[in-house]
């Protein structure tokens, strides 16, 4: 099933949640860095990355949300879009908490604020793979007639185009 948002042929939303993932994984990571050498830099790091995660995870969700309107009711993939959308919200909701807490002493945050982006973590974990479910189990996002040897998304012609190797026996 094609992806209703598109960019150069490509769906907008699967490019962009490499960009929230990227930064609010970093972020925990800069944490733990944080507690383990005890420099305060690691902490406030990790709070603008946050807060370019939330914006990121935002604008991921825009086309997200386009995307899962166009996804046929009463399928498996309508169901799992819905868990994954929500899902997702909760892990911006979890860091944007997180963030909050931080305003005062980004540097030191409290331990509720790093409680909350680790959850958010590690929801991020369980989002992430129904996102995989929809795209590589239930085709959400991918062309009709995708194959090995179909034409560049740039060309215009549609991907069952070009040499199909089932096609030749190849």
């Amino acid at each position: 099933m094609k992806a209703t948002a598109r960019l150069f042929g490509h769906p907008i939303h699967q490019m962009l949640i490499v960009f929230p993932l990227g930064l609010l994984a970093t972020a925990v990571i800069f944490d733990v860095i944080r507690m383990s050498t005890d420099n305060p830099r690691w902490g406030e790091i990790s709070f603008w990355l946050i807060a370019a995660g939330i914006i990121g995870g935002l604008a991921a969700a825009v086309f997200g949300l386009i995307d899962w309107v166009g996804i046929p009711g009463g399928t498996r993939a309508k169901r799992i879009g819905l868990l994954h959308g929500v899902g997702n919200v909760v892990v911006v909701l979890l860091f944007a908490g997180s963030w909050l807490l931080r305003r005062d002493a980004p540097t030191t945050p409290e331990t509720t604020a790093l409680v909350l982006s680790f959850a958010g973590a590690a929801l991020a974990l369980v989002t992430g793979w129904l996102g995989g479910e929809l795209v590589d189990r239930l085709g959400v996002g991918v062309d009709e007639g995708a194959h090995l040897n179909a034409p560049s998304s740039l060309s215009g012609l549609p991907a069952t185009s070009g040499t199909h190797p089932r096609a030749t026996g190849v």
